[in-house]
């Protein structure tokens, strides 16, 4: 997403790239996190391979997507963590809004799913709560909205939970930042802290991933640790 030359030109040029249906249906495809073939790309936005090349060199031009090889494989990625944000987002607004919000999420992808690289969902949005109150975050005005940095308690806590803090701190993206539920229109942990988190909970077999689906089943031992660790009762 480039906004260095011109930022009304760079945004209308982002959004028309969403805004386009079997664009945005290979954009969210990407969501979970996987990398995928222009076939398989193709066949979700039910276009042919041509239009499919087409759609995806658009997104590459915008800076939606990667390419990554893998031999005589090219596989396509979404570009990182702020363009998921941007479509989680999305998501948020085209659900429109009520008085009184009642989710209508498949319940399994409610509970807890992918946002690209971080936890989303209930669990996502329980853990993000649970963290400040537990006093492990602070707010980042350095970093802009939403952005945090670890108390020295967080970072005890966090070490001890297995992430490697400054391994997470070095990445070049944001550290920690709170990012717009979907389903729960609220904010679950994103940045890198949220992807490390994530990797432990996976490490840990706390949450195990569907095959080609954002879905997150928690097992037994990641109820019983969410609630032992964090207070959290899925």
């Amino acid at each position: 997403m480039d906004v260095g030359i011109h930022p009304d030109a760079a945004i209308s040029g982002i959004a028309a790239a969403i805004g386009e249906p079997s664009r945005a249906r290979m954009l969210y495809c990407l969501m979970d996190g996987h990398a995928r073939t222009s076939t398989e790309l193709a066949a979700v936005a039910d276009v042919n391979a041509s239009t499919a090349s087409a759609h995806l060199n658009r997104l590459k031009a915008e800076r939606l997507v990667k390419v990554v090889k893998q031999g005589k494989h090219r596989y396509y990625r979404l570009e990182g963590s702020r363009v998921a944000s941007v479509l989680e987002g999305l998501s948020v607004l085209a659900g429109g809004s009520r008085d009184t919000f009642v989710p209508n999420t498949p319940s399994r992808l409610r509970v807890a799913r992918t946002c690209y690289d971080h936890m989303a969902g209930t669990v996502g949005v329980l853990l993000h709560d649970r963290f400040q109150v537990l006093g492990w975050l602070r707010a980042d005005a350095r970093e802009g909205h939403n952005a945090y940095d670890l108390t020295p308690a967080g970072r005890d806590a966090f070490a001890a939970l297995g992430v490697d803090v400054e391994a997470a701190r070095a990445l070049r993206r944001r550290f920690a930042s709170g990012c717009l539920d979907w389903s729960e229109r609220r904010p679950h942990m994103g940045g890198a802290l949220g992807a490390a988190l994530l990797g432990v909970a996976l490490k840990r077999r706390w949450v195990t991933q569907e095959v080609n689906s954002r879905a997150l089943n928690v097992t037994k031992l990641g109820r019983r640790e969410l609630l032992d660790r964090f207070g959290v009762t899925v």
